[in-house]
């Protein structure tokens, strides 16, 4: 984009914004509420697919001992979502290291 394009957008945003009767955020209104870190979003995101997996893995290992209180089907399920849950962080970490790439890649 050009700074033309650029100073244009920027003008079609504030024409809207005063439409709206709303103001842009500004870094004190920011301040004031409590900002969770990427990092600790990241971590918590992590916790809860090892979680989910060592939920399902307690959960195989109670049906293979016939435990007659654990359903085949509670079993499957659990894999499953333990699966869909790893996949899609597998999938984060992957974006990451590629928006890493990237950055590391442009010229300075």
């Amino acid at each position: 984009m050009s700074e033309m394009d650029v100073g244009r957008v920027l003008a079609q945003i504030r024409a809207l914004q005063a439409q709206a009767g709303t103001r842009p955020a500004t870094p004190n209104a920011s301040a004031a509420a409590p900002q969770v870190g990427f990092q600790s979003l990241l971590k918590d995101a992590v916790s809860q697919v090892n979680a989910s997996q060592q939920a399902t893995s307690r959960l195989q290992e109670s049906f293979a001992r016939g435990d007659r209180s654990v359903e085949l089907a509670d079993v499957m399920l659990a894999s499953a979502k333990s699966q869909v849950n790893f996949r899609a962080m597998t999938e984060v970490r992957n974006r990451l290291v590629a928006a890493y790439q990237d950055i590391m890649n442009m010229p300075v």
